[in-house]
């Protein structure tokens, strides 16, 4: 993920072992472009994760997508449900996921489980 998002002038990705640490993290920063969010994290959920992320003034607006493995149309449509700005299925496409972020950033909703 680093690598790709390096391709597309990330200058700044850090990688958050639980949704906690990307709490954490995110309060030390004066803004945030994305947040990448696994579904399956230790400790708590990205659902879970994500309900303490928008619970927060600074990051109820903020691009959450979620990024998994289990790509099945139910955890697809929970993630939408939950208030997730996109969904991007793993194993990562590296011909695709430069475009899927993109278009993120561009305000474009993407829900792609493959």
């Amino acid at each position: 993920v680093t690598r790709l998002l390096a391709y597309l002038g990330v200058k700044k990705c850090e990688w958050k072992a639980s949704g906690w640490q990307v709490l954490e993290f995110a309060e030390t920063l004066p803004y945030i472009d994305l947040i990448l969010m696994d579904i399956f994290l230790p400790e708590e959920d990205g659902y879970q994760a994500l309900d303490r992320l928008r619970a927060h003034p600074r990051f109820k607006d903020a691009l959450i997508v979620a990024m998994t493995a289990d790509v099945s149309t139910e955890n697809m449509e929970r993630a939408h449900s939950a208030g997730f700005d996109g969904f991007i299925g793993k194993p990562l496409d590296p011909d695709r996921f430069p475009g899927q972020i993109r278009r993120i950033l561009q305000g474009a909703a993407v829900w792609e489980p493959e």
